[in-house]
C-alpha cells in the first residue's frame, strides 16, 4: 500500500534526484563548507552498495592551502604532459582558480581487489558512492561536480596512494546561489522495453 509517508518520501527523493547537476568553482561563492557537512556527504556514499562489503571508495579531502598545493601541482602536470604549441596559458591558470574557487576538493580513489571481485563490480560500486554524495551534497545546497582530468594517472604518486588503489576523479565542492532547476533528460519511456510474455 502506498502511504502518504511513502508519498512525501518519493516526493523529496524524486526532487533531489532531478534537481542534481553539476555546478562548477566559478559559480561557487567562496563560503566555507563546515566540516560536518562535508563529513555527511562523505558518509551517504558509504552507504553504497558493494559486492561482499569491500567498500572501496577511498577518499582524500583537500582544503585551504592543501587544495591551493593541489592545484598548482594539476597546472604543472597539465604544462609537462601538453605539447607548447597546445599549451593553453588560460587553461593552466584556470586549473589553479578552480581549486582555490572550490570550499574543497575531494580526490576519489578506489581500493580495488583483483582476483577476488570482478574490477567493473568495484568501479559500479564507487560510481554508486559518488552519486550518493551528488545527491547529498544537492539536498544541503552544495554546488558540486565530477571532474576527470587528463592528469589523473600521475595523482596516485603524488598522493603516495597504495599500489591497488586507482584515482577516478576529483570531486569539486563549493556553496553557490544558482537557482535551483530541474535537469534536463529525453523521457525514460525511449529507453525501455517491457516484456511480459
Amino acid at each position: 500500500m502506498f502511504s502518504d509517508i511513502m508519498a512525501n518520501e518519493i516526493e523529496i527523493l524524486s526532487s533531489i534526484i532531478q534537481r542534481r547537476r553539476s555546478i562548477f568553482p566559478p559559480s561557487y561563492t567562496g563560503e566555507e563548507i563546515p566540516d560536518e557537512l562535508i563529513l555527511k556527504v562523505l558518509e551517504s556514499a558509504n552507504y553504497a552498495p558493494t559486492h561482499k562489503l569491500t567498500e572501496p571508495w577511498r577518499f582524500i579531502v583537500l582544503r585551504k592551502e592543501g587544495k591551493h598545493k593541489f592545484g598548482l601541482e594539476l597546472a604543472r602536470l597539465y604544462q609537462e604532459q601538453t605539447p607548447p604549441h597546445q599549451f593553453l596559458q588560460k587553461k593552466f591558470e584556470a586549473m589553479v582558480e578552480k581549486a582555490d574557487q572550490s570550499s574543497c576538493v575531494i580526490v576519489l580513489n578506489a581500493q580495488l581487489h583483483p582476483g577476488q571481485i570482478p574490477e567493473w563490480e568495484e568501479i559500479a560500486a564507487f560510481a554508486c558512492a559518488v552519486q550518493n554524495m551528488a545527491l547529498t551534497a544537492e539536498a544541503l545546497n552544495i554546488g558540486a561536480y565530477w571532474s576527470s582530468p587528463g592528469t589523473i594517472d600521475q595523482l596516485p604518486a603524488y598522493f603516495n596512494m597504495a599500489e591497488n588503489e586507482k584515482c577516478f576523479g576529483l570531486f569539486f565542492m563549493g556553496f553557490h546561489n544558482e537557482a535551483p532547476r530541474a535537469a534536463r533528460r529525453g523521457p525514460i519511456e525511449d529507453k525501455v522495453r517491457w516484456i511480459e510474455e
